[in-house]
């Protein structure tokens, strides 16, 4: 008994097989996880180390220099980045895509400890973080209050808000923005200390030995003990301005004398705004392996119970939630797959005319659908964008197999067989070909989801998804779909299914003579074949190369840079012009600006859109008009851009690393070179560099003799002036069970210039004040802003965006020329950022193209027991290619990682009908002894009707994604494009094509001996 005939004979097995699927789908539906991409492991360890008042060389050399060789061996890193600036000192160690985070961190600390002997003994400890490396968080919280001070919002947040959130299930950390952290501040008059005959490290001693921590311990008797407490430190700030630093005769001087002392704030080099208003905010950042979307859903059930605590003078708004693009794009999948359902459902009523008939097709989609979620559940995969997105391209898909089925069955009906002995013979003849056609489609996507990388990462699930979705449809239409004909269809049809039967007929009549007329002309149909293959090279090379599409995400992002000596109130007096751009913006729903957010002169701002529906432009088609308008703003360098796509990255798009081992100067001239000549190419909006000679420095050189003979060590001199400038930490004090820093500088008015400097005493061996210029003499000029570093090397990183119409791969590829043509032997280049995955990701799925091809063949080829006939069938793989290509290369979209995958996907598609037409002229051929070009030639026009279906249901199937709106809209654009584009075209040079290269190349099995078909066993029939 035939395979196919045991489920038509017992048609409660095929519908059990079918319901079990159902069942097993329906439960795992329920379980599966609900995210935006597959889980990556792609996170971010980053090294702080502060050394206040330090500069960016003894930075460099002294705290980044031992963190980084010794985390350099650390397992798992992709590439080292450090930056050394005023004191502080940052490294990120961005880690290989898929590498455990938590397995890396613990290896980084221990490295990280073993460093630490070797840093200097004021530096502190460094603060050893891990993130996952975006350019924002997922969620900001704005607190803001009319009453309240900014410390006092931010101490509330620390007591408060901040433990709540950290401990939620899935947050990595709860980091408040615009922070001002109660500090007790001690501003030093330097003319009253020298009045008073004192120094700076006279007060920083009295402050650490009188305002003590005392650890008392208890008195123990016999049977009672009792803890004993001494109140040896100071809390308040009558107790600090009392507190005495020195004793002259009769007379002591206390603090107050000699400074002010106030309750501030520990740092004022930051502020946020939100809608225009000061406020602090807290960023939410999920773990590297956290689901976003759970997260944030435990944030806003924490929300209630953390506004009910607010005091009544404090307000808390959410500003900007990044998973509100995330549900809106998992919406608009689902909303698509609804869609692409009815839509497929109509295509297939319209070529057979019969509701009994469409049904049994039909039924296949909810069942495919449904059923590879137990296997999704089962290989530990999620409901994401890309899964869904399988799911569209699978409705097209899925109801293939079962298409062919019945066309092959309805055809028997028409030439006089009862439905049942039909379906007999209509599933053996098809079940081979229904066999290889699922196979081939499910093994193109398997060198896709045995990729590595971003590419394999992403894709991955959505690979599989597709091809689980693909091999239960094979399996629906080999058990179900031919007891279902036996059931549902009859030997008479409707009216409407009659007329197309006539339409159809007289269309297969028109397309055999047309294909008859065409195989005369074998040589020129090769010819053309031969052509189109060499087209595809050229298409591919001429048309725009990127990671991915903007996405409008409903928010504009910008950055903007000060000057290097800008202070903080610098900032915020182009701060407000910079809200003011903001605010001419029809389209704003909200904005926020964070002050200071890397260094006091960096500004990052966001302006909030409105819904998409409420609003006539594109966050594509705002960012170059706030770019323009930001150029306006004349304090300010500033840059807008779109928030990258896909995971992973950060920044802006260009990340060009220049890396070397010679100074910074040369680095910076070749920089500069390079950045004016790519300016002048027009291909680039905005470019910057982010090392810069800007930096005032004033430079103190000691006459060591001098201060040798003085008694005064260099110890001395620096602890002095580091006193008075750094803002260091000089000890701690408690309130309320909390402690805060004690800071002890110099007030502002006595720090304004250079000059001022010689201002400050020393003391010398003899107890005696001498002015700071008796030994030194202060030289001013510039240096370099910060010293950055990429792989341990000294580096510069030129960023920036590209003019419209330019992709990301011309823009790399004109740095990357002509950086060859400038920089000399020993200067390297690298990549950043989106730049690096582009540069990583870019050729990945070529080789996977080739990979596949191959695979699909030797697939074919044991399938057809012949090495001729797959390569008869994949002839047409060039054809569908030439065609999803010409839409890239006049620019209506980009090669990328989207476009890629579709063009991956069109291999099996098209394959597909070469199987049909193939499989059948054998067959013909064998059992009715014709020739190769007859048999060919009645095979296609027999298949054509199927052929025609198929591609129909696949191509309207994916109209969808073509008119699709909303968020993630150009993602689902860009792979059914492809399709779309590459099926159609495919598929009517398949038509031709296939059978020419059938005649030219198949084997003659004519004269085959025929094997045996017995139907005479076949049940009787009324």
């Amino acid at each position: 008994m035939h395979f196919t005939d045991l489920f038509i004979r017992r048609p409660v097995l095929a519908s059990v097989v079918s319901l079990v699927i159902l069942l097993l789908g329906l439960n795992a539906l329920n379980e599966l996880q609900v995210r935006q991409f597959p889980q990556l492991e792609n996170s971010v360890i980053s090294i702080t180390t502060s050394y206040p008042g330090a500069s960016s060389d003894l930075v460099a050399g002294f705290i980044t220099s031992p963190i980084q060789q010794a985390v350099a061996s650390a397992e798992g890193i992709d590439y080292l980045k450090s930056t050394s600036s005023q004191g502080v000192s940052i490294i990120q160690a961005y880690l290989k895509l898929g590498q455990n985070a938590n397995a890396a961190m613990t290896e980084v600390l221990a490295k990280v400890a073993e460093a630490r002997k070797e840093l200097p003994s004021d530096a502190e400890e460094p603060v050893v973080s891990k993130s996952t490396g975006g350019t924002t968080s997922l969620l900001y919280l704005s607190f803001s209050s009319d009453q309240m001070q900014e410390t006092q919002i931010t101490d509330y947040l620390k007591r408060v808000v901040q433990p709540q959130l950290e401990t939620l299930e899935g947050v990595s950390s709860a980091k408040i923005l615009g922070e001002k952290s109660f500090a007790m501040r001690v501003w030093l008059n330097p003319k009253k200390l020298a009045a008073y005959e004192l120094t700076p490290q006279d007060v920083a001693m009295s402050l650490n030995s009188n305002s003590f921590l005392s650890a008392a311990g208890q008195t123990k008797g016999q049977y009672v003990a009792i803890n004993v407490s001494v109140d040896t430190d100071l809390k308040s700030i009558p107790e600090f301005q009392q507190l005495v630093i020195k004793r002259d005769k009769d007379s002591l001087v206390r603090l107050q004398d000699v400074a002010t002392v106030e309750l501030g704030a520990e740092n004022d080099d930051s502020a946020v705004y939100f809608n225009g208003k000061r406020a602090v905010f807290i960023a939410i950042d999920a773990q590297p392996s956290a689901n976003p979307l759970t997260v944030i859903d435990g944030v806003y059930k924490k929300l209630p119970d953390i506004q009910r605590q607010l005091p009544s003078a404090l307000e808390a708004k959410i500003n900007y939630d990044a998973t509100t693009f995330i549900r809106d794009s998992i919406s608009e999948v689902v909303k698509t797959v609804g869609e692409a359902t009815i839509i497929v459902i109509l295509v297939i009523f319209m070529f057979l005319g019969s509701a009994r008939a469409v049904v049994i097709p039909i039924v296949t989609i909810p069942l495919s659908l449904v059923g590879v979620c137990f296997f999704m559940l089962a290989m530990g995969y999620s409901l994401n964008l890309l899964t869904l997105l399988a799911m569209v391209l699978a409705i097209g898909l899925v109801v293939d197999d079962a298409i062919v089925v019945v066309e092959n069955i309805h055809r028997h009906i028409d030439e006089g067989l009862s439905p049942l002995k039909a379906s007999i013979t209509g599933a053996r003849e098809i079940t081979g070909p229904v066999i290889s056609m699922t196979l081939t489609l499910a093994a193109v996507y398997a060198p896709i989801g045995f990729m590595g990388g971003l590419t394999g990462g992403l894709f991955k699930e959505f690979a599989f998804a597709l091809a689980g979705a693909v091999i239960i449809s094979g399996i629906i239409a080999l058990t179900l779909t031919p007891m279902m004909c036996s059931k549902l269809l009859t030997e008479t049809n409707s009216p409407m299914a009659q007329r197309l039967d006539e339409i159809f007929e007289k269309l297969r009549a028109r397309y055999e003579r047309r294909l008859h007329n065409t195989l005369n002309y074998r040589p020129v149909t090769l010819v053309m074949v031969i052509t189109m293959l060499v087209s595809c090279a050229f298409l591919y090379h001429y048309s725009k190369k990127e990671l991915a599409r903007d996405e409008d995400q409903g928010i504009v992002f910008s950055m903007s840079s000060a000057p290097e000596s800008a202070t903080h109130d610098y900032v915020d007096a182009y701060t407000g012009e910079l809200l003011k751009v903001i605010d001419s913006f029809e389209e704003k729903e909200g904005s926020f600006v964070i002050a200071g957010m890397d260094s006091v002169n960096s500004v990052m701002s966001g302006m909030l859109l409105k819904p998409g529906s409420e609003r006539e432009k594109t966050q594509m088609e705002l960012v170059p008009v706030m770019q323009q308008k930001l150029a306006g703003i004349s304090g300010f360098r500033s840059v807008s851009f779109n928030l990258p796509t896909l995971p992973g990255a950060s920044g802006l798009p260009i990340q060009f690393v220049v890396t070397s081992d010679q100074d910074y100067e040369v680095l910076y001239e070749l920089g500069q070179e390079l950045l004016g000549t790519a300016m002048q190419s027009g291909k680039f909006i905005f470019l910057d560099t982010d090392l810069k000679f800007n930096k005032p420095n004033a430079s103190i050189s000691i006459d060591r003799s001098k201060a040798a003979e003085l008694g005064i060590s260099m110890q001395d001199i620096g602890s002095a002036i580091s006193t008075m400038l750094s803002g260091g930490t000089t000890n701690r004090f408690n309130v309320d069970g909390r402690s805060y820093d004690i800071i002890a500088q110099v007030e502002r008015d006595s720090r304004r210039t250079a000059d001022q400097l010689d201002d400050y005493y020393v003391r010398t061996a003899s107890d005696a004040l001498i002015p700071l210029s008796t030994l030194a003499t202060i030289s001013e000029g510039v240096e370099p802003n910060k010293r950055g570093q990429f792989q341990q090397l000294n580096a510069l990183v030129i960023s920036g965006i590209m003019r419209p119409g330019v992709s990301l791969g011309d823009a790399l590829n004109y740095l990357q020329n002509n950086a060859r043509e400038i920089f000399p032997k020993g200067v390297g280049i690298d990549y950043a950022g989106q730049s690096r995955q582009f540069m990583q990701e870019g050729n990945a799925l070529i080789f996977t193209f080739f990979f596949a091809l191959i695979l699909i063949y030797l697939v074919l080829a044991a399938q057809f027991e012949s090495f001729r006939d797959p390569f008869i069938i994949l002839i047409s793989v060039p054809l569908s290619l030439m065609g999803a290509l010409l839409p890239i290369a006049f620019g209506v979209t980009s090669i990328n990682i989207y476009t890629q995958v579709g063009l991956v996907t069109l291999i099996g598609l098209i394959s597909k009908h070469g199987i049909l037409m193939v499989e059948f002229a054998n067959k013909l051929q064998i059992e009715e002894g014709l020739g190769k070009r007859e048999s060919i030639e009645k095979a296609a026009g027999i298949r054509l009707r199927a052929i025609l279906m198929t591609t129909s249901a696949m191509v309207v199937g994916v109209l969808p994604l073509l008119i699709a709106s909303g968020a993630g809209a150009a993602s689902r654009f860009d792979i059914g494009l492809v399709i779309a584009a590459g099926l159609s075209i495919g598929t009517i040079f398949t038509l031709f094509v296939v059978p020419a290269m059938y005649v030219i190349m198949a084997k003659d099995r004519s004269k085959t001996k025929n094997p045996d078909n017995d139907l005479t066993n076949l049940p009787a029939t009324n």
